[in-house]
Parts: C-alpha cells; structure tokens; sequence
C-alpha cells in the first residue's frame, strides 16, 4: 500500500471512532437521564410508612 492508500486508510478508521465514540456517548446520555427519571417515579410512588420510626416497641 502507497502512501496514499495508508493516509486514506487511516483517515477512515479515525472517521469511524469518532461517530463509535459519539453514538456510545449519546446512548450513555440517554441510558444515565432514563434512569433518573425512572429513580425519581420510584421515590415518588413510594408512600411513606404510617408508623415509621413514630413508634417504639420495647419489650423486656
């Protein structure tokens, strides 16, 4: 291969990383802001206990 060829070769493989590293920051973007939204529903859904923590129950 000339070097033409090996420029053209690499000029390529550096085009295709960058799309691979953008698309796999973009899914991560999506990935991590789903799961916040799914972990704020979760908090929200969730109703707090009726005696929790507002009562002891000692026994001896």
């Amino acid at each position: 291969m000339n070097i033409n060829g090996l420029q053209l070769q690499q000029g390529v493989i550096l085009s295709l990383n960058k799309q691979v590293q953008e698309t796999v920051q973009a899914q991560a973007a999506t990935l991590l802001e789903g799961f916040a939204q799914t972990q704020q529903s979760i908090q929200e859904a969730q109703a707090p206990h009726p005696v929790a923590g507002k009562v002891l129950d000692i026994r001896a």
